[in-house]
This record gives C-alpha cells, sequence and structure tokens, in this order.
C-alpha cells in the first residue's frame, strides 16, 4: 500500500518520525558516537526509478551539514585479535523503493518498481576503511546487527530491514561499491570476488573503474551497475520542509538511562555467572536470539556449558546449512532440554542426539516421542552387545590381529560395533565389552 507522501506527488509534505530519532540516537550511544545537538536535512538529486520525486531527503556532512551522530566505533574480535572499527558518522534518510527484476539484474526484460517501503526511515551507518578482510567484514556487521537486535530497533527477520553497500579497493586500484547486498554470507561472497576481479585487472595492467557494482547471488558475480557519481552529481541543498532539530541534554540522557544491555556487557554477564569461556559467550551473543535461547534454556536446567556446545555445534551448523534463521526453526529451549536430559539419563547416547536434533529443529516434535517411534533409544543389554562384538571380531580379523599388538588399533573394532549398532550401543559398556574379548583373545593365543 502506498501514499502521497510514498511516490513524491505534487504538494505532499515530509513529516520527521520522532520515534525513528530516538532509536537512531540509541544505535549512536551504543556505537560510541558523539550526538549532534542540531542536524539539518538535505536534498540528493538523481533521477531514478525508485525515487519518482527525483531527490532523498537525507543528511550531508559538508557544506554545513550536519548528521546525527559522528566519531564512533565498535570493537570486533577475529581469532582472538581485537579490532576498533571507526564508525565515520551515522545519518537518517529515507528509503527509496525497492526494484525487482526478472533474473539476472543484467539480463531482465523488464524492472518491476516496490513503493511500499519508499519514505520509511533508514539510518545509514558508514565506517571508515578499517578492515582489511572479507571476514573482518562479516564479523563487524554481525556485531552491528548483534547491538541492533539488544536494543530492540531492528528485526533482522524482516526482508531488506538490514542492508549492506560494501566498498573494496585493492592497493594500485581505487574504490568499487558493491550495492545492497542482502545477508553476511553474500557480503563475503561478494567482496571475495571482488578482490579475485579486481587483483586480475591490476595484474593485467589495466585499471580499475570507480563504479557502482550488483551482487549476483545466484551467479555469484557482479556486475556493473553505473560510474560511480561524485558528490557534485548530487547537487545537496537544504531540505526545504524539514526544519532544523535540537536535541537537547535531556532528552539525550533520558535516553542513555533507558539504554538495555548491550552484546558486549551481556558477553562479560554469561562469563562471569555461567562459567562460560569467551569464546563461546562471544558466539551466542553475536544473535540476539541465540543469547536469548540460550538462556532461556538454562533457567529449565541448568548446565550452561552443555547447552552451549549443543547450540554452538550441531545446532548452529545446522541452521547455517540449511540457511535458517533460530526463529524460523521449530526448535525450542524446553525441546533441546529435553533432548539433553535424554543423553544424561542414558536414555541415548549423544550420536543417537545428532541424528534426531535435526528433526526437533524442523518439526518442534519432543526428544521422548522420536526416540520412541524411531526405536533410537540406546543399547544397554549386554548379551546383545556381546554377539555383536562376536560377529565384528569374526569380519575383522586383520583389525583383531593390530589391536593386540597396539591398543591404539581397538579404536577401530568399538567404531565398527557403534556401526553396527547404528550408534545406538551404549559406549562406555561397548568399550568394555571389545577390551574383555581381546583379553580372553590374547589369553587363548598364549595357551
Amino acid at each position: 500500500m502506498v501514499c502521497p507522501v510514498c511516490l513524491g506527488l505534487p504538494g505532499s509534505l515530509p513529516v520527521l518520525n520522532g520515534k525513528a530519532v530516538e532509536y537512531a540516537v540509541m544505535a549512536a550511544l551504543a556505537f560510541n558516537c558523539k550526538v549532534s545537538k542540531r542536524m539539518f536535512f538535505f536534498r540528493k538529486n538523481y533521477y531514478y526509478p525508485d525515487l519518482p520525486k527525483n531527490f532523498q531527503i537525507t543528511q550531508y556532512d559538508k557544506a554545513g551539514g550536519v548528521p546525527l551522530a559522528v566519531d564512533g566505533y565498535l570493537n570486533i574480535e577475529d581469532q582472538r585479535r581485537r579490532k576498533k572499527v571507526r564508525i565515520s558518522r551515522l545519518h537518517l534518510e529515507e528509503d527509496p523503493g525497492r526494484l525487482v527484476h526478472l533474473g539476472p539484474i543484467d539480463q531482465s526484460p523488464y524492472t518491476l518498481v516496490d513503493y511500499n517501503r519508499s519514505g520509511i526511515t533508514l539510518l545509514e551507518t558508514v565506517t571508515e576503511p578499517d578492515m582489511n578482510s572479507s571476514r573482518e567484514a562479516r564479523i563487524f556487521l554481525q556485531k552491528l546487527r548483534s547491538v541492533l537486535e539488544h536494543l530492540g530497533i531492528l528485526d533482522g527477520s524482516l526482508e531488506g530491514a538490514m542492508r549492506c553497500d560494501a566498498n573494496i579497493s585493492l592497493a594500485g586500484g581505487t574504490r568499487v561499491e558493491v550495492k545492497n547486498i542482502s545477508s553476511f554470507k553474500e557480503v563475503e561472497r561478494a567482496l571475495n570476488f571482488e578482490i579475485v576481479r579486481q587483483k586480475g585487472l591490476l595484474e593485467r595492467g589495466a585499471a580499475v573503474k570507480r563504479e557502482t557494482r550488483h551482487w549476483d547471488e545466484t551467479r555469484r558475480i557482479t556486475v556493473s551497475l553505473r560510474t560511480k557519481e561524485e558528490e557534485q552529481d548530487y547537487r545537496y541543498f537544504p531540505e526545504p520542509d524539514l526544519a532544523p532539530v535540537e536535541l537537547r541534554k535531556k532528552h539525550l540522557d533520558e535516553i542513555g538511562a533507558r539504554m538495555p544491555e548491550l552484546p558486549e556487557d551481556r558477553m562479560k554477564r554469561f562469563v562471569t555467572t555461567y562459567g562460560l569461556p569467551k569464546y563461546d559467550a562471544e558466539v551466542l551473543v553475536s544473535s540476539k536470539a541465540l543469547a536469548d535461547f540460550f538462556e532461556e534454556c538454562v533457567k529449565l536446567h541448568h548446565k550452561p556449558k552443555e547447552i552451549s556446545n549443543w547450540m554452538m555445534s550441531d545446532l548452529q551448523r545446522y541452521l547455517y546449512e540449511n540457511n535458517l534463521e533460530l526463529k524460523e526453526s521449530k526448535i525450542t529451549p524446553d525441546k533441546l532440554v529435553d533432548m539433553i536430559r535424554l543423553i544424561e539419563q542414558g536414555t541415548i547416547s549423544g550420536k543417537i542426539a545428532k541424528t534426531i536434533l535435526p528433526r526437533i529443529i524442523l518439526t518442534g516434535r519432543d526428544p521422548q516421542q522420536i526416540v520412541e517411534e524411531e526405536r533410537a533409544v540406546r543399547i544397554t543389554n549386554r548379551e546383545l552387545l556381546s554377539k555383536v562384538v562376536e560377529k565384528v571380531f569374526a569380519e575383522n580379523s586383520k583389525a583383531v590381529e593390530d589391536a593386540v599388538k597396539d591398543e591404539k588399533a581397538v579404536h577401530f573394532l568399538i567404531g565398527q560395533l557403534m556401526k553396527a549398532t547404528s550408534g545406538k550401543a551404549d559406549p562406555a559398556l561397548a568399550n568394555s565389552i571389545v577390551r574383555e574379548r581381546l583379553s580372553l583373545f590374547r589369553k587363548s593365543r598364549r595357551a
């Protein structure tokens, strides 16, 4: 649904959203920025189908323009190395429409324009060139999203709620912008492609054009959109329909007093309160949904490290490999805790748990029900396991001979037993029976 303001119809006038300003100030404080006491809006003029009125209301940091906030930073960590990424400015602007193409952008026979989000307040965060790899860019964006989610001002699961324009340049080249990348994974892929593309041009002695490019997620290549405009091309001038905004100290103090716990403070609390390693805590708070899920689990079952291990390994890996957000899955804290309890009670093994976890994630079914229906209960019957061991020894005589000579070789036989029982054999009992059978074999050899 669109309105006269979205479409920029003659006579329609813009109005600044007060709640958007408050949210933006919260972000500025969280990003350690200096908040401007007085700010202005400008018109950025350019013709494009997603801007029917041919200009965008934004903020400018030159020619007397003052953005919402400047000179901030966020700390990131990569492989135990801490790094400060400087934030040049935060500014408010209106979101344009969304262009929709049929297939690849450079092959689409036509373009559709969706004006539904046109005119919505957008908070743009501009960093200094402090990141030196695509991985660092991804880690920074994850930290940025986590902060915004903890502030309660971003729903990252909504399409287009967070988008990235990535600028990249190699030594000897010039800056290239890749527009509107939609996910952390795609940002990393797009930057890696650009590194290879630009390096290839420079090695051949060709020039790298200063341009704006589009990331094609399907073909995993960047496509040239247009040569990069210079600032003078936009003909910035003050927005006459929006008055300057004054942010009083009292108001800023009130917003600061309402700030919730941020990821870095939450990470420290996870370490001190739950005894988690720092690395575990950092991974968990990288997403508010993940951190909230963890704390709900701990309320139900106070085994923080066990819960963290399952969340950081099998749960996260499955979600990542299947391109799922935690909110999109069917698993709940009580279901994960129920599964962990089944392991602790000896009903199932860790290996069996790994096989039923994907079903819990996809269906939200009760772990006990899955175990009963699939007869996935751990085998603890000594007589039954002894028969399987006899079969394993008969089929792997060479491995038995190796195990007699070398203690380490016994692990192969235990592995074969677990394979023969589809991972259902009780690990401790399996280990015991195999070693007992080997001991008898040694004695018979001596006799």
